[in-house]
């Protein structure tokens, strides 16, 4: 189904003409559709006073509008802010202004500022030039703040339309002496310095982002009004108290949470509070959950020792087993045999289109290195080849190879002596065939 703002209900947005397919994700940011807009009447006690919206909803003010050369809406108008001037959309005119002062507290006598004229291509010109240099001024604001030492952070920027002043948002923990860093910004961006500190929700709703959901965070597209959430109204709608599911892009608790708490809370009036635990003829059954919307409460009920199952009951019973309780009566079983409880399936469709492969068992060792060393299959033909290949060797080498050096060094000192003894031995006989005197020894006469 088509939209209002969709080209001939095709389906296809209008707006900026992108197709839905934004690259800056602002087209939506605090939009306003004026619903009065499609009755053809004139308002009668119409005002003069018109909403300018600033930086694509992230600032909105109310202005008068000229009297004789009126602005419409959706047309880009320069306005006064009395220290100079700035560049905006008028978003709301007519009743709807009066209806947004109500909401906002503002009454018609506070406002004097004037809508000059409708802006001119020069204008719009510098109102880009100077949209272009606030994440360079946010980055380089950054940069001071921590040389500073300051315990805060620039969430953003804003530079008046006519480039004479710069906006800083922050966040910190609390105060801030900011009075040192002002003038360091003075100095490096040569502009009037206003630094205004936000909340975290605020800092979101100006950043803006997808929540969990898949959509656009609802601080940043239609959420003005942040109102406190704690963990009460998790424990009401029964959900899990985990803060990373429970929080938001801005590190709190969701405001969606507050969104359904009305509705849990008006059937939580029809539950009895003291129904934690029912005793009937087979034991004691204890509540572990409450399905709020299906009117059921599912029990813990002790079947042996050690081992329990879990009962669903529907609302009425446990009120018939209470009553019965409170009279000192005991119903023969938990469930009721005329109040059967039947299970929904659930038959869920392939939207995606998504085609699921099936799982390939991978083989086993087969991406292995085949080494003798490392793989146990491998180990007994690696070492029959060593086998195979060292059979020819002598033992004593191989024998060598699996000494210890210790060993080693006493068997080559051993050897060593052996040799030495050897060539001694050798010297030792030709010295004894020979006297002392050097004279060579007489030969025998065998006649003689």
């Amino acid at each position: 189904m088509a939209c209002a703002t969709c080209q001939n209900g095709s389906g296809t947005p209008g707006g900026c003409q992108n197709n839905g397919h934004c690259a800056t994700g602002g087209c939506n940011k605090m939009n306003t559709y004026d619903w009065l807009a499609k009755y053809e009447f004139e308002d009668p006690t119409g005002t003069d006073i018109v909403e300018v919206s600033f930086k694509k909803g992230a600032r909105k003010e109310f202005y008068r509008n000229h009297k004789y050369n009126p602005a419409q809406p959706r047309d880009m108008v320069v306005v006064d802010t009395g220290s100079g001037f700035d560049v905006g959309s008028i978003s709301l005119t007519g009743e709807l202004v009066r209806l947004q002062m109500k909401k906002k507290r503002v009454k018609e006598q506070a406002v004097s500022n004037p809508v000059v004229r409708v802006a001119n291509d020069r204008d719009l010109d510098r109102l880009n030039e100077v949209r272009a240099r606030e994440d360079q001024a946010m980055v380089r604001g950054r940069a001071i703040a921590v040389s500073l030492g300051l315990d805060m952070k620039i969430c953003d920027v804003e530079y008046r339309g006519d480039g004479r002043k710069a906006t800083f948002y922050y966040t910190a923990e609390g105060r801030v002496d900011f009075r040192e860093l002002v003038r360091a910004y003075a100095k490096e961006f040569q502009v009037k310095i206003e630094m205004r500190q936000i909340g975290a929700r605020q800092e979101s709703s100006r950043i803006g982002g997808l929540g969990t959901c898949g959509r656009e965070l609802c601080c940043s597209t239609w959420l003005t009004d942040f109102k406190s959430v704690n963990t009460h109204t998790a424990r009401y709608q029964n959900l899990s108290i985990n803060q990373a599911k429970l929080s938001g892009q801005c590190g709190r608790l969701k405001c969606c949470l507050n969104y359904e708490l009305d509705t849990y809370m008006e059937a939580l009036t029809e539950f009895p509070k003291d129904v934690d635990r029912l005793n009937f003829n087979g034991g004691t059954a204890s509540l572990i959950k409450t399905d709020i919307f299906k009117r059921l409460l599912y029990y813990s009920v002790k079947v042996e020792k050690g081992r329990n199952t879990v009962v669903a009951l529907l609302l009425d019973r446990v009120k018939e087993i209470k009553e019965m309780n409170d009279e000192g009566k005991l119903p023969d079983q938990l469930q009721d045999p005329n109040m059967l409880i039947e299970e929904e399936k659930l038959d869920f469709a392939d939207v995606t289109g998504a085609i699921e492969l099936p799982d390939v068992k991978k083989r086993k060792g087969r991406n292995r290195r085949k080494s003798g060393g490392r793989n146990q299959k491998g180990k007994n033909t690696g070492q029959r080849k060593n086998k195979q290949e060292g059979g020819n060797r002598p033992k004593q080498k191989a024998k060598e190879g699996n000494q210890p050096e210790g060993e080693k060094k006493r068997e080559e000192g051993q050897n060593k002596k052996s040799k030495n003894q050897r060539r001694n031995r050798g010297k030792n006989r030709n010295r004894g065939s020979r006297p002392k005197d050097g004279n060579p020894p007489a030969q025998n006469n065998p006649s003689s």
